[in-house]
């Protein structure tokens, strides 16, 4: 039998249809990575397609493994030769070979989320930025959404014209980029702009690459901006043999810049495109899959699909309602208890999901009160660790002294007596000489002003030499350790934090461990390839497979996963959908927060369970949500709709955290509750249940117009005010935080 025999009919197809054009509409757990390593093995070995003639791009490196590894078993010899890469790895290798011709030099730097705030600090300061009016995150934040829409620096300064803030941003943006090249450095978003600026103005190096790739393959192409969009349209303009796969379902990624248009609208571009469905899952029951289309069909903005399956019905799903968080935390961790105890389920079968972090603290808690191993998901990158950022500046100093991030931040560390004065000095003198930072360094003994700090600055810049001049004989692994030993970095950590310091020399071995499996499976040791390959490890590529504990993360991480039982915790409007979601009333962002629901939905293999709860702080405020919108578009019958008992939680908890439980009962009693306009509750509101009163909004002493103070926010005008039911819906235009809308009784406010 046929390999490609094992494929369903629409797979086949898919495999089949090699030539021109092809969109692959792949549900959730359809099997899309299985029909694409088959059809890249069919090209080869039915087609005769040379490997080195086809480029799958994936959007995580754990995706691209998978995906490697699996053409490897199907093909066996020749499959090492096929691009399998994400977007910045592929863009990274081919920049290392051609960034020359934009002017920058072939050892460039990957700047990562750190480095672009500490450069971006640097900017504000040098254009006298007022940062608490114009945020260094917020500026970086509108760089970032102009790169991916290709829009470069003179052409935002051009539509900057008239609008105050934008001219401000024009000004960051330009010092900044200008900042980047003279650090020969590039952040996230230029890995993919600088290649399309390379393609477009070199079309001679186009031209090799569109030779070479002959057949281009994209996995999760819903969530592709406008730059990938247009590198994947000019590497595949000449031969037009394109295959995009994804799932508009699926795009969640907006706020990353993603454009779902482009999988909308991809017959638009090639119109002579074949479309193929691949709607049978293969990973959860029809229970699920029905809960799951039940609540996409609500979408406008979506091509037409319906997931199935063959695995049967499956149990309902579960609806559990809670009087309150804590509630809501004990039971999922009870719960999980419960199915690892009777032999249901493993810990690594279970994850918890939730809209927002904040909800993780509570969930955290009752798995460390109940012994359950877990992880979060998203928490500190392992490379973002100070002691890892520190090491690994210096590797980036020896490879690439243009970076001015990495050298400033070790200069001075471990304390060398090289004060940040010094540090000034020798940076006007290389603005004022056209010079980078280290090159001013190298010339010490000419900066005026430096004193006896040349003679350490020399002694630093002469270490960095040695080491440069060492990197062969050291390898990686090799090189860490000298530079830790020279600088006396264990000493270091143990004088800052005796206590901590195990745990930051424990990671440092980590990442020696990391080194020396670089070495043992790459032929040529580069640490330029090995820095690169660090800075494009994204947080779910840390995911260990082999660690069974319950994952705790949000939907935006967990999308590409599975497990056989998901928790789905916070389903109440006012936290999912969010608050800002359903106020803005934009049809756009909706549509997005429901595919999110769909994400959520379809990880589940066997069991599902969501979870709400009448009251929650939030924000330090009490609130009283209504049951999530995307839960009562589930058909009842799908559900087993019990609502539990309060059970124990309240003593239980009151033992656990002695201080917490009665702040929120004290709230409880209180607050003066509030729900979503014209939404419904399983049990009507809760409230209502405990006896409290729900009386109407009193007379406030302030109106439109007037000067009003807030605790937090300070003094600011009322713009608009809203009677509801139950309070007054207040908005208020602050001098310093901006606009805030926030209900009266909790907002306290005064009048000025």
């Amino acid at each position: 039998m046929s390999v490609y025999d094992t494929l369903n009919k629409e797979q086949k197809e898919a495999v089949c249809q090699t030539e021109g054009p092809v969109l692959l509409l792949a549900g959730a757990g359809s099997g899309k990575t299985r029909t694409l390593t088959h059809r890249i093995a069919y090209l080869i070995d039915e087609m005769g397609v040379n490997p080195w003639n086809i480029l799958a791009i994936t959007f995580t490196n754990k995706a691209a493994e998978e995906m490697r590894e699996r053409v490897d078993r199907i093909v066996g010899f020749g499959a090492d030769q096929i691009w399998v890469s994400t977007f910045h790895s592929a863009c990274v290798r081919i920049l290392r070979r051609h960034i020359d011709n934009l002017g920058y030099d072939n050892s460039f730097t990957i700047y990562d989320t750190d480095d672009q705030k500490t450069v971006m600090k640097g900017v504000c300061k040098r254009l006298n930025i007022d940062t608490k009016t114009y945020k260094e995150r917020s500026l970086l934040a509108s760089i970032s959404s102009a790169k991916d829409d290709l829009i470069d620096v003179r052409e935002y300064e051009v539509k900057a014209v008239g609008d105050f803030h934008k001219q401000i941003v024009a000004k960051a943006y330009r010092e900044y980029q200008e900042t980047l090249k003279k650090s020969n450095a590039l952040d996230f978003d230029d890995i993919i702009v600088k290649t399309v600026e390379l393609f477009k103005n070199c079309p001679d190096v186009l031209n090799a690459y569109q030779d070479r790739f002959k057949y281009i393959m994209v996995d999760e192409y819903q969530d592709t901006n406008m730059a990938q969009f247009e590198l994947i349209r000019l590497l595949a303009d000449k031969y037009r043999n394109l295959c995009v796969v994804g799932d508009d379902d699926q795009s969640i990624y907006k706020f990353r810049g993603a454009n779902i248009r482009n999988i909308l609208d991809f017959e638009l571009h090639y119109p002579e495109a074949t479309v193929i469905k691949l709607e049978q899952n293969y990973r959860s029951t029809q229970n699920i899959l029905d809960a799951a289309n039940a609540v996409i069909r609500n979408n406008v903005g979506r091509k037409d699909k319906a997931l199935w399956t063959d695995h049967g019905a499956g149990n309902r799903l579960h609806l559990r309602q809670f009087d309150n968080a804590y509630e809501e935390a004990e039971y999922v961790a009870d719960d999980i208890r419960k199915k690892v105890r009777e032999g249901e389920q493993d810990y690594r079968d279970c994850a918890v999901l939730f809209r927002t972090n904040a909800q993780a603290r509570l969930l955290e808690e009752r798995m460390v009160v109940e012994g359950i191993p877990y992880s979060v998901v998203g928490g500190v990158n392992f490379y973002a660790r100070a002691e890892i950022k520190d090491i690994l500046a210096y590797l980036k100093t020896i490879d690439n002294a243009r970076d001015e991030v990495a050298l400033r931040r070790i200069i001075n560390v471990p304390k060398r007596s090289i004060g940040a004065a010094s540090v000034e000095k020798l940076a006007d003198y290389a603005q004022v000489r056209d010079l980078g930072l280290y090159d001013a360094m190298c010339m010490a003994d000419d900066v005026p002003g430096l004193g006896k700090a040349a003679t350490k600055i020399k002694g630093f810049v002469n270490m960095i030499q040695v080491f440069r001049s060492g990197r062969e004989s050291y390898g990686i692994a090799g090189m860490i350790q000298a530079v830790m030993e020279h600088i006396g970095y264990e000493d270091y950590l143990r004088d800052q934090d005796d206590e901590s310091a195990e745990d930051r020399l424990a990671n440092l071995d980590e990442l020696i461990t990391k080194a020396v499996a670089y070495e043992e499976t790459h032929d040529e040791i580069s640490l330029s390839e090995f820095l690169e390959e660090i800075a494009l490890v994204a947080d779910i590529d840390n995911v260990e497979e082999g660690d069974n504990k319950v994952l705790l993360m949000t939907l935006h991480s967990a999308k590409g996963l599975e497990f056989s039982s998901v928790y789905l915790t916070g389903m109440e409007d006012g936290l999912f959908p969010s608050y800002m979601t359903i106020k803005t009333d934009a049809p756009e962002d909706m549509e997005e927060e429901r595919r999110l629901a769909y994400v959520g939905i379809t990880r589940a293999k066997e069991d599902l369970t969501l979870t709400c709860a009448r009251m929650r702080m939030i924000r330090g405020e009490t609130q009283y949500n209504a049951i999530s919108r995307f839960v009562r578009e589930i058909p009842s019958e799908l559900m087993d709709n019990t609502i539990p008992g309060t059970k124990r939680a309240s003593e239980v908890y009151q033992k656990v955290m002695p201080k917490a439980l009665p702040r929120a009962e004290k709230s409880y009693q209180s607050a003066k509750p509030f729900i979503a306009k014209g939404i419904g509750d399983l049990n009507q509101l809760a409230g209502i249940q405990k006896g409290i009163q729900t009386a109407a909004p009193g007379v406030l002493e302030y109106t439109v117009g007037d000067r009003v103070k807030h605790v937090k926010y300070g003094a600011g005008t009322v713009k608009d005010i809203l009677e509801e039911p139950r309070d007054y819906k207040v908005t208020v235009e602050f001098d310093q935080a901006g606009q805030k809308i926030m209900y009266a009784s909790f907002a306290k406010l005064k009048k000025l």
